[in-house]
Formats: structure tokens, sequence, C-alpha cells
């Protein structure tokens, strides 16, 4: 790759209480993001919705055994409230509602499409505006985040409560509650040239084909080179250069 980068991806304290999450992480290098989607994603997109249809019409959201197994997950860290939901809940929840996937930008719009067919949670950061380790941890005294989606006039700033589990750089949070909500310092943009993003499932799904989906489906959109890395139970911390 053009550039490189030198750091690693953990999820060793959670492994214990959480023995079947799962996470591979993909790092992008030389993106070209289209700031609107694509006619051609436009069209696929449309199609995994009218498939989300299809296969999960009439059934209930926590019956989906995608959502289960996170609803379930949620639960082991003490997240009762239904305001708090996965990120592939909120997509599943609005393609079964008929209401289209956000138009956000080119990568995002893909790995939101990819994450709506393998009913996993998928997220990104722009590497340029974080930096490692990374790690999915618990929450620890002086953790920052930044809601990217405050409303205006509100204090943006909102720090992760003890306990919760979180997905974090060396020098912040980058989601609360594991996949929730993203901080809004290293959102990815059509200037974003090289991006960091994982797949994670926890006791359902098949990850193999949704880090292929997620390749196949980016590259052609945002072109550039793509590097995995795969950590679970029994390869906790991986290494990740891109």
């Amino acid at each position: 790759m053009s550039a490189t980068m030198s750091a690693s991806l953990t999820i060793a304290e959670l492994v214990e209480t959480f023995p079947d999450f799962r996470v591979a992480v993909l790092v992008f290098d030389g993106l070209s993001i289209p700031a609107v989607r694509p006619a051609e994603l436009d069209a696929l997109i449309a199609g995994r919705e009218e498939a989300a249809l299809s296969a999960w019409a009439g059934t209930d959201l926590s019956a989906i055994p995608g959502i289960a197994a996170w609803r379930a997950a949620y639960k082991g860290f003490g997240i009762k409230k239904t305001s708090y939901r996965c990120s592939v809940e909120r997509l599943m929840k609005n393609a079964l509602a008929g209401r289209p996937l956000p138009a956000i930008n080119g990568f995002v719009d893909a790995y939101n499409a990819v994450s709506l067919s393998a009913v996993a949670c998928v997220g990104a950061d722009d590497i340029d505006r974080t930096a490692g380790p990374f790690a999915f941890r618990y929450a620890r005294p002086g953790d920052s985040f930044v809601d990217m989606a405050a409303e205006p006039g509100e204090d943006p700033n909102d720090p992760p409560k003890d306990g919760e589990v979180v997905y974090a750089g060396a020098a912040h949070v980058l989601c609360r509650r594991w996949n929730w909500r993203q901080d809004a310092r290293s959102i990815i943009t059509p200037e974003t040239r090289r991006a960091i993003l994982t797949i994670q499932t926890n006791g359902w799904g098949d990850l193999d084909a949704a880090v292929e989906d997620a390749r196949t489906l980016i590259g052609g959109v945002c072109g550039g080179e793509v590097s995995i890395a795969v950590a679970d139970r029994n390869r906790p911390t991986v290494p990740l250069v891109g």
C-alpha cells in the first residue's frame, strides 16, 4: 500500500464474557470515495432492501437471529433500554418499514448494504483522523466521546458509562455501546483516503461471506487496496498493516 500503518486490534477484554464475539478488520488504502451514491450501488441497495423484506417481513426484530444475538450481548453488559440498539437493528428496522437506507457517501452506503445483507454490525473510521492500537474493550475513566448525532445546541460530549463495551482507538472512543453510535471526529467522508472497517458478529452469521462482500463491493465503488485480519477468542489480538 502507498502509506504505512503498523497497529493492532484486540478483543482480549471481552472474550471471557462474550466468547462468540468475532470481528473482521479491513484496512483500506488509496480510496476514492464518491460523494454521491453511484447508480449501480443505488440499484444494488434497492435489491438488498427488497431481499430483506422478502426474508424478514412480518418477523419481529427480536426473532431475527443476527439481531437476537446482539440484543443478548447488549444485555450482557447491562443495556436494557430499547433506545439503545445495535447499528444493524436500526438498518433492518428501516428496511422492514420501507424506509430506504440513508444516502451518505459511496463507502458508507456500500458497507451499510453489507451490514443489511449479513445482519452484522459494520462500521468504519478515517485512519488519518484516529490512531491505533484499536480495541473492543470496557470503558475506562477519562474516555471521551463526541456524539455524531447530537442535536443542534446539545453538548455532543457524551462519555461512556462504567462497564460499557466500547470500540476505541488510542486517543478516544470510536463507538459507544459496542456498535450503537460513532464518534464525530473520525467519520468517513469523500476526502477519506484510508479507512479501518470492522464487521462484527456475536454467535450468529457468516463472517467470511460478509468480509468478501465488503471487499468486493467497497473495492468496486471506491477502489484502493485492502488488508484483512480476523480477531476471535482463539486469536484475540491481530496485527494491522496497511
